[in-house]
């Protein structure tokens, strides 16, 4: 088995991509011209968007979707960067939500959490020291 995609459900696909190019720098890959349907580049695994129409029409009753005056859903996506404080004011810039400035863990690792335009929690760290 081998990790495909992710893909996050939101109201508006082309609006998530320019979050995601501006607050993160990263590069749009495939688009769906219907615009239910688009890809970030991000290495080997591509960050995906679909619609809600898209949703509804391929999982049967559809999806909750993320919202910013709910807490967070119960999972993050991270990126790792090695200035995360430089990456977390780009974020904030670009109209993300903080939810957590960058931290020195224990560990080593500098971690810092912002909120996507939809609610969706990202982890912006440094690679974890020892692992790279």
């Amino acid at each position: 088995m081998k990790f495909a995609y992710t893909i996050l459900y939101v109201s508006d696909v082309a609006k998530a991509l320019a979050f995601y190019e501006s607050a993160f720098g990263l590069t749009r890959g495939f688009v769906h011209e219907s615009g239910d349907y688009a890809e970030l580049k991000t290495g080997e695994t591509t960050l995906s968007f679909a619609s809600l129409t898209l949703a509804e029409s391929n999982i049967e009753g559809g999806v909750s979707p993320s919202e910013r005056a709910h807490r967070p859903p119960a999972f993050e996506l991270a990126f790792s960067t090695d200035d995360v404080a430089a990456a977390y004011e780009r974020a904030l810039a670009a109209g993300a939500s903080p939810a957590t400035p960058p931290t020195l863990k224990p560990w080593g690792q500098t971690v810092s959490y912002v909120r996507d335009l939809y609610g969706n929690l990202v982890e912006i760290c440094t690679p974890i020291p020892g692992l790279v």
